[in-house]
């Protein structure tokens, strides 16, 4: 999701025209069907439930672990992110980011982004555009170690022309992005003054001018800080939790994997479905989860019964912990969507 324009990101995302919306959707579910057929292509159904029912469950408790402690270095990555704009106990961030995915698992496009934001910033009693520099500056984090694991595993691992191509275009944003970043450190403050003489009939250019300088100047505090650094390494902590509960559950499934694999896996599952798109990343989360098993030597059959299994163990407990973070936050969705198109509406009149 873009966040370089606050006003207009979030307009976009919260309340988007119906027609395209319906597009958005359509295209979506189209995707996901495509990839469904093709993982079920070929295959036979009864042994795809009998190598899902046949587990070792005590792998799957450890899995269901290792990807909640993810989460939790998460949530312990943007709690030093937000430091800027005051301090947010762990706990409430793990839940706010919670929240967000649960919203993200039941409605396409990710909009679960704009919640977490939401609910943070309620928490916070300050501005929901202060929280957007944190979440942009997460994803560049993402993306850096990301690129970095996909350069690892292309080593020993020959990936398919389309994701290597995938991952040569993320690994040049990713450089991109951070000299941005950094140019956005180095000048924070003067961009910080030139914005704060802006006066109040601004032009098109201007607007863009002013709302770019106070983007620097919020990334700018986060900066190169001790918080900066402990938010990175978080990151890599993120990841890593991530990789060992898909090993997890390789493993759970007596598949003579290493957690080099599992990484692999994940690291493809991550490229292939970074585009946003249905609800829960239906039908391509299973498509590339295939692929990746498939080039790891894996036979199909299996490969599609280990792709549903790491969707469902993964993705059923963040159901139930995002519902209840939802339900503890005393927010609705509904609720939410009236409060960010009221906070739109005053973002415009300012304007």
């Amino acid at each position: 999701m873009d966040r370089q324009d606050y006003s207009l990101t979030v307009q976009a995302a919260a309340v988007p025209p119906a027609s395209r919306a319906w597009i958005k959707a359509f295209l979506g579910y189209g995707v996901a069907i495509v990839c469904l057929i093709w993982v079920f292509h070929d295959v036979s159904l009864p042994e795809v439930w009998r190598h899902m029912t046949d587990l070792r469950w005590y792998w799957v408790a450890v899995a269901v672990c290792f990807d909640i402690l993810g989460y939790l270095f998460q949530g312990i990555r943007w709690r030093y992110l937000l430091r800027p704009v005051g301090n947010l106990p762990v706990m409430d961030a793990t839940q706010a980011i919670y929240a967000g995915l649960f919203t993200n698992e039941i409605l396409p496009m990710r909009v679960g982004e704009l919640v977490r934001a939401y609910l943070v910033s309620r928490w916070m009693s300050t501005s929901f555009f202060s929280i957007v520099p944190s979440m942009a500056v997460e994803r560049l984090l993402d993306g850096f170690w990301l690129a970095i694991a996909i350069g690892l595993v292309a080593i020993f691992l020959p990936l398919p022309y389309d994701l290597a191509e995938a991952g040569h275009i993320l690994g040049i944003a990713v450089f991109i992005l951070t000299a941005l970043f950094v140019y956005l450190v180095l000048h924070a403050r003067r961009s910080s003054r030139a914005t704060a003489t802006a006066t109040i009939h601004l032009t098109f250019w201007s607007r863009v001018n002013s709302l770019l300088g106070r983007l620097a100047a919020e990334i700018g505090e986060i900066g190169f800080s001790r918080s900066f650094y402990i938010a990175a390494a978080s990151s890599l902590l993120l990841l890593f939790f991530q990789a060992l509960a898909v090993w997890a559950i390789i493993w759970a499934s007596a598949t003579p994997l290493s957690v080099w694999a599992g990484a692999a896996v994940l690291i493809i599952i991550h490229l292939g479905t970074a585009i946003p798109n249905a609800p829960a990343n239906i039908g391509t989360y299973q498509f590339f989860c295939v692929l990746a098993l498939g080039l790891l030597g894996v036979d199909k059959t299996p490969a599609t019964a280990l792709a549903m299994s790491i969707f469902i163990i993964l993705t059923v407990p963040l159901w139930l912990l995002g519902w209840v973070a939802l339900q503890r936050s005393g927010s609705t969705l509904s609720g939410i969507r009236r409060d960010l198109n009221r906070i739109l509406a005053r973002k415009r009149e300012e304007a």
